[in-house]
């Protein structure tokens, strides 16, 4: 079996996970397939990315380690910052601050450069249309595991903006199964078919109604459990939602689970401090 791939045993049930984590160094997981298109295109147009999103987001330190890696300006519009992250600096946010990234606070400025033909603007999670040609890849790949272990599977994966679970199941001959981890099924559905229209995804309702970030013992418990169970380390943000929902709906699949890890550890170690913060150093059983 290729390294990108591992088969666990988890909660007594046997799983595959493509290790899209295992991808590179510097960017990796659901944005290193969004980039591929843009890491092989012709940027020499533009002087710098333009993005926005959440403060921690896991599309915001991949965008700026591509910056980087582009020799281009990275800017950012951040939905809101903290007091406390913007006094103390960690995570996703600090690593993207380290390759350079510049905050945009204000709209108008933020519109004005949106509209610059120097520009190269990336939504929010890298949810546009170029991000389909990593999914193609990504559909390969499964197609190669599922030729040598002779079998089909369903695919499971948690979903951000859709737009993963998207592209992946226009291009896979498999089921593709998600559930949203920023609002609701609905507001998620709508984001996907404005992606892909005739989209045959299937959205399963979280297991824990929680807002985007929000600190739960369940998340924290299960992906203690992942870590001790598999010995494979997962992110804190759509990964624990993912697994969990993934156990409560196990009677919906009907061929083998491969789950996507998401990648964006980078950001682990300042979700970890959150959750000390909130909850205590001796519910951190895994440090």
């Amino acid at each position: 079996m290729s390294e990108f791939f591992s088969q666990i045993h988890f909660e007594n049930r046997d799983f595959f996970v493509l290790r899209d984590d295992l991808i590179g160094a510097e960017f990796n997981g659901n944005k290193a397939r969004k980039l591929e298109f843009f890491l092989h295109a012709d940027l020499s147009a533009f002087n710098c990315i333009l993005s926005h999103g959440s403060s921690q987001s896991n599309a915001m330190s991949a965008l700026s380690s591509f910056a980087k890696l582009k020799n281009l300006e990275f800017l950012y519009h951040p939905t809101h910052i903290s007091s406390f992250l913007a006094q103390n600096p960690c995570g996703n946010f600090a690593f993207a601050l380290k390759n350079g990234m510049k905050i945009i606070s204000q709209k108008s400025e933020f519109n004005s450069l949106k509209n610059s033909p120097s520009t190269l603007f990336i939504p929010e999670g890298v949810a546009c249309k170029e991000a389909e040609q990593g999914f193609k890849s990504q559909a390969r790949l499964i197609d190669n595991l599922s030729a040598e272990l002779g079998c089909d599977f369903d695919i499971f994966l948690p979903s951000g903006t859709g737009a993963s679970a998207a592209f992946l199941a226009r291009n896979s001959r498999f089921s593709v199964f998600t559930t949203p981890c920023v609002g609701s099924p609905q507001y998620l559905a709508k984001q996907i078919f404005a992606l892909v229209p005739d989209s045959k995804v299937r959205i399963l309702p979280p297991a824990i109604k929680a807002y985007f970030g929000e600190l739960k013992l369940e998340f924290l418990r299960i992906w203690q459990r992942l870590k001790e169970q598999t010995s494979i380390t997962f992110e804190l943000l759509y990964d624990p939602q993912g697994w969990l929902t993934l156990l409560a709906n196990l009677s919906v699949f009907s061929k083998p689970v491969l789950y996507i890890h998401q990648g964006g550890l980078g950001g682990l170690a300042s979700q970890l401090a959150r959750y000390e913060r909130k909850f205590g150093l001796e519910n951190l059983a895994i440090k």
